[in-house]
């Protein structure tokens, strides 16, 4: 089985090894239930150590395309559609896990300090510098979400130096900044002229709206209003007693 699994040669080994392996469960040639090569055959197979290979199979667990079972194995996931809101994710494994292709544009790049109204809100220091970040996120060419994001400069001043035109701010701040605490908020509202416009939806159409706002102890690290069509997500959560 492993010898239909090729790398693409684009980034990272790791990418390429999880590129290589969601290709098959995607287009339907793995079918869910279908056990996954173990990491030695991967580790063969690509002329990659143990942590690269890893580091693959978990971002293909993060995408829900496979299950690992300890001292079992990993397997092919069944297909969901659902969004977790129980969990930090990326949206772009979210829409791939869905088999689409995923697309990505900076609409706003702004360093800005924050308001009263903003302090107040969130408790993070008047005047902290900020980065404001406006962007879209596409499924097969359609606009999928909007993202409106806010990146505490005084906790992560690395993130100054990053352009983010090429890569979302959520991916990013996943891969390199660490958090303690998470939040989301939900509501359902109408589009409005602004993100129906965006959203290439009707002004009234219902959407969903996910805040999320991590901490690192008790300072905020950053906040982000994502807009949904709501024609399309769902949101989802499982919930074990005494947890």
């Amino acid at each position: 089985m492993t010898a239909e699994l090729k790398l693409d040669g684009e980034g990272p080994l790791h990418d390429q090894i999880r590129r290589a392996i969601a290709d098959p469960i995607l287009s339907g040639s793995w079918e869910a239930g279908k056990r996954i090569p173990p990491e030695v055959s991967l580790m063969e197979t690509f002329g990659a150590s143990r942590m690269t290979v890893n580091r693959a199979l978990r971002a293909l667990a993060d995408q829900g395309l496979i299950a690992r079972r300890r001292r079992v194995g990993s397997f092919v996931a069944p297909r969901a559609g659902e969004h977790a809101v129980t969990s930090i994710g990326d949206i772009r494994h979210e829409i791939e896990a869905r088999g689409e292709d995923y697309g990505y544009e900076l609409m706003q790049r702004q360093e800005a300090h924050v308001s009263a109204a903003m302090s107040l809100a969130t408790g993070v220091a008047a005047e902290t510098p900020i980065l404001h970040l406006h962007c879209r996120h596409f499924a097969s060419s359609k606009p999928a979400a909007l993202e409106d994001r806010w990146i505490n400069l005084a906790i992560v001043p690395e993130a100054r130096d990053i352009p983010f035109e090429d890569i979302p701010p959520g991916p990013w701040l996943l891969e390199n900044v660490s958090y303690t605490e998470g939040e989301h908020r939900i509501a359902a509202i109408r589009a409005g002229s602004t993100a129906g416009g965006l959203l290439e939806i009707a002004d009234d159409e219902p959407c969903l709206s996910v805040e999320r706002r991590t901490w690192r102890g008790k300072t905020m690290i950053t906040f982000a209003n994502f807009v949904y069509p709501g024609s399309s997500h769902i949101l989802s959560g499982r919930f074990r007693q005494g947890s």
